[in-house]
């Protein structure tokens, strides 16, 4: 999407961090904005630091996990917006802790948010979004927790790795509907990710055992990384710039790559050479299968 003045965006998490700072930036483009969040306080806080802009800022409580919730919000918003062009599924939490101490419920609550979210995003918009014809762009917000791995991130890492063969595949099935997709990537930002206990609900509470003191301790070495975390609004543009330049992925954090290759790498390696009798028969059968009336 080149031109994104007078169109409509949806943010999810859209009162604080990413969130917020997608929205500031989108608004400055001339888009209207929806910003949806499970938190009404912090929605009100946020709604009234985006106004003053010269487009629409409308602001909607949603649990990105309740789908009747999700449908009747995206009727409201096309009432009163319109159409939706831009989606960017951010909502998200954070789980720390060794894979063999966490429970079923950090399980639960992290996929259900951080992948459940953005499926819900996509079922809920996608056909909306291809229905009105005038084009489009979604953008998932993964990590790079995504692309490589760490010790004590193995339920994130699970759920950003989803989210990020989620957005491959989601952008190969539209691109004929002329809507693109970009997942974002980021590294330490300066947000309260590592406080999402505060929205995490009572059904689905942390256990007072061993799970919890392991995730503890792991969260105070992700708070000292915080503090080397860059700004959500260096993010956000970066998104912005994204979606104008319709770009699968995006990487703000530059010291991330050398990591990124070695995994890749290490993949490559363990292929094997291919067998050339193998690639041909494959190739005849393709062959056949296109050719087939």
């Amino acid at each position: 999407m080149k031109e994104l003045q007078g169109k409509t965006a949806f943010v999810t998490g859209g009162a604080s961090g990413i969130g917020l700072a997608l929205a500031q930036t989108l608004v400055n483009e001339g888009m209207r904005v929806v910003i949806a969040d499970v938190n009404e306080k912090a929605l009100a806080e946020a709604k009234a630091a985006l106004t003053g802009s010269n487009t629409e800022v409308m602001a909607v409580q949603l649990d990105v996990t309740d789908r009747a919730r999700y449908a009747k919000v995206a009727d409201e918003v096309e009432a009163r917006l319109g159409a939706v062009h831009v989606l960017c599924n951010n909502a998200g939490v954070y789980r720390g802790g060794t894979l063999d101490q966490v429970t079923y419920q950090d399980w639960d609550w992290v996929m259900g948010v951080n992948v459940g979210g953005v499926i819900n995003g996509v079922q809920t918009f996608v056909s909306r979004m291809q229905a009105h014809g005038q084009g489009g762009h979604i953008v998932n917000t993964a990590s790079m927790a995504g692309m490589i791995t760490s010790a004590g991130l193995g339920v994130y890492n699970a759920s950003k790795f989803a989210v990020v063969g989620l957005s491959e595949a989601l952008r190969t099935d539209l691109a004929a509907s002329g809507i693109g997709v970009s997942v974002l990537c980021p590294g330490m930002v300066r947000t309260r990710i590592l406080e999402s206990e505060r929205t995490r609900p009572d059904s689905l509470a942390p256990t007072a055992d061993k799970a919890e003191a392991a995730a503890q301790a792991h969260s105070q070495v992700m708070q000292m990384a915080m503090q080397t975390g860059i700004e959500p609004a260096e993010v956000a543009q970066r998104v912005v710039d994204a979606i104008k330049a319709d770009s699968l992925y995006i990487f703000p954090h530059a010291e991330f790559r050398d990591a990124a290759a070695a995994r890749f790498d290490e993949i490559l390696k363990n292929f094997g050479e291919p067998d050339p009798e193998r690639l041909a028969r494959q190739a005849e059968l393709m062959g056949a299968l296109l050719t087939k009336p």
